[in-house]
């Protein structure tokens, strides 16, 4: 019996190895899902950003308790919709723009510790998203499956916003001010850096 059912898993498993194409196999889709999984991670002002970004929901709270989830939710669904244009091939000639401008508008928003309303707030981080989104996904590998990319790529996402939340939160009752404005003005510099360095 024993004999019968290793060999009836077997069949199964190569059965349904012939019916599928190469790209449907467990190596390929793990393989797809780690790859955006670790795409934010290969560019530091997309991993700037990000932690950046949880950082700015932690002082944002101090006024508004939502700003803790309405920001990082709102860029990780303006991401998604930015990785599906830039996946889809849709030119858009505004994105690198975007992303310089968000990183030194954010981190001008952090140095200052700027409080706007929170829906102002979530609408320029959704912006930022969309841009860094897009660029994600028209960096996309060829022949990956894109919801496996986009899901390991909301996951690597999600990740750096707690990281910065919770880093904010451990913070908040030790020098939480003076930390996020010296990493306000450290991101500012890091954009203008990148600015100058890309019209050189």
């Amino acid at each position: 019996m024993k004999r019968l059912l290793s060999l009836l898993v077997l069949a199964l498993s190569a059965s349904s190895a012939m019916a599928h194409p190469a790209i449907f196999h467990s190596e390929s889709l793990s393989s797809a899902a780690q790859a955006g999984f670790f795409h934010p991670f290969t560019g530091l002002d997309h991993l700037l950003v990000m932690i950046a970004v949880g950082l700015w929901a932690v002082q944002m709270s101090e006024r508004d308790s939502r700003a803790l989830w309405l920001l990082p939710l709102s860029f990780v669904s303006s991401m998604i919709l930015g990785a599906m244009l830039g996946i889809s091939g849709i030119h858009l000639a505004v994105v690198e723009s975007g992303i310089l401008a968000s990183i030194v508008i954010l981190g001008a928003s952090l140095g200052m510790a700027w409080c706007p309303p929170v829906w102002i707030a979530a609408l320029f981080v959704g912006a930022c998203g969309l841009c860094h989104g897009y660029a994600h996904g028209s960096e996309m590998g060829a022949g990956m499956i894109p919801a496996l990319f986009l899901m390991g790529m909301v996951a690597a996402t999600s990740f750096l916003h707690a990281l910065g939340v919770g880093g904010g939160l451990l913070l908040r009752n030790n020098r939480f001010l003076l930390c996020s404005r010296i990493a306000g003005g450290l991101l500012v510099a890091f954009g203008v850096y990148n600015f100058f360095t890309a019209i050189s």
